[in-house]
C-alpha cells in the first residue's frame, strides 16, 4: 500500500497556516474549522483533515513520507496543549486548541439534519458498532452509514472495505488506526474513494464507546489530558514519551541565532 498523497490532494491557499518547525498546521478555531469542513462536504470532492499533536509532530520528523501527507493535507488542526504552547513559544500563535475528538461528534451530530453520511472504520472489533450505537442514542436522525473494525488486512478484506465505502457514499469517514497508520491509509485511498471529509481520529471511537474516558474538563483546559491519560492506561507511555522529544525541538529552535 502506497502512503503517497494523491496527485490533486493540495491544501486550500485560501486557509490561513504556520510552519512549525517544517509541519503545517491551520491557523483556526473551532468554529472556523467546522465552517472549513461544511465547505469541505457541500464541495463533494475529496478532503484529508489531520488532527495534529505533538507526537505526531515528533513522528514526522523522522518519517518523511508521514510529513508529506501532513503538509498536503486539506486541513490541519492543532489538536494539543503542545501545539498551541509550541506556535505560541515559536512567534506564531494559534487562536485555540481544534480537537479531534470534539469535531468528530459534532460531524455525527450533524449529519442527520444535514443530510449526510458518516462511516466508521477502525478500532477493535465491535467497537465501530458501540460508537454507531451510542451517536444515534446521543442523536436521533444521525446517519451512521457502515462501520468496519480496525482488522481488515488481507487484500479481501481490504477491498471488500473500500468496496463498501464506495457503496455507501459518506460524506464523513473518520478512520481510527492510530498515528500514523491511518493518515497513510487515508491518504493512499482519497482519490479513489471520493469522500469529501476523511480524518484520522486515533482512540476517538474508545471514548465515544465509553470503554476510555477523557480526562476532566479542569485538565482539558490546562493542557493536562496526557498526564490523564497516562494514568488510566500507563501503555500509553510511548505516545508520551515523545512531549520531552517535541518540547526540546521547540526550545533548540527558539535559540537559534535571528529567532
Amino acid at each position: 500500500m502506497s502512503a503517497e498523497p494523491p496527485r490533486d490532494a493540495a491544501p486550500d491557499p485560501e486557509i490561513p497556516t504556520i510552519d512549525l518547525l517544517g509541519m503545517r498546521v491551520s491557523r483556526v478555531d473551532f468554529a472556523g474549522a467546522l465552517q472549513l469542513l461544511d465547505r469541505f462536504i457541500a464541495s463533494g470532492r475529496p478532503h484529508h483533515v489531520v488532527t495534529a499533536d505533538a507526537s505526531a509532530h515528533v513522528i514526522a520528523g523522522r518519517d518523511p513520507a508521514f510529513l508529506a501527507i501532513i503538509n498536503r493535507a486539506a486541513l490541519v488542526t492543532p489538536d494539543s496543549a503542545g501545539i498551541l504552547w509550541a506556535a505560541r513559544r515559536l512567534g506564531t500563535p494559534l487562536p485555540e486548541r481544534v480537537s479531534g475528538v470534539d469535531v468528530a461528534e459534532r460531524l455525527c451530530a450533524g449529519s442527520g439534519a444535514r443530510g449526510y453520511g458518516v462511516y466508521f472504520f477502525g478500532a477493535a472489533p465491535g467497537v465501530a458498532e458501540a460508537v454507531a450505537d451510542q451517536m444515534r442514542r446521543r442523536y436521533p436522525g444521525a446517519r451512521i452509514v457502515g462501520t468496519r473494525d480496525g482488522f481488515q488486512d488481507s487484500p479481501e478484506q481490504q477491498a471488500a472495505l473500500l468496496g463498501d465505502i464506495r457503496e455507501k457514499q459518506p460524506a464523513v469517514l473518520l478512520v481510527a488506526m492510530g498515528i500514523p497508520k491511518q493518515e497513510k491509509w487515508i491518504a493512499a485511498h482519497l482519490e479513489e474513494l471520493g469522500v469529501p471529509v476523511c480524518m484520522g481520529v486515533g482512540g476517538t471511537f474508545d471514548v465515544f464507546s465509553g470503554r476510555v474516558s477523557r480526562a476532566p474538563l479542569w485538565m482539558q483546559r490546562r493542557g493536562l489530558e496526557w498526564l490523564y491519560r497516562l494514568y488510566r492506561n500507563p501503555r500509553k507511555y510511548a505516545k508520551v514519551a515523545t512531549l520531552p522529544v517535541f518540547i526540546a525541538r521547540v526550545l533548540a529552535r527558539r535559540r537559534l541565532p535571528g529567532t
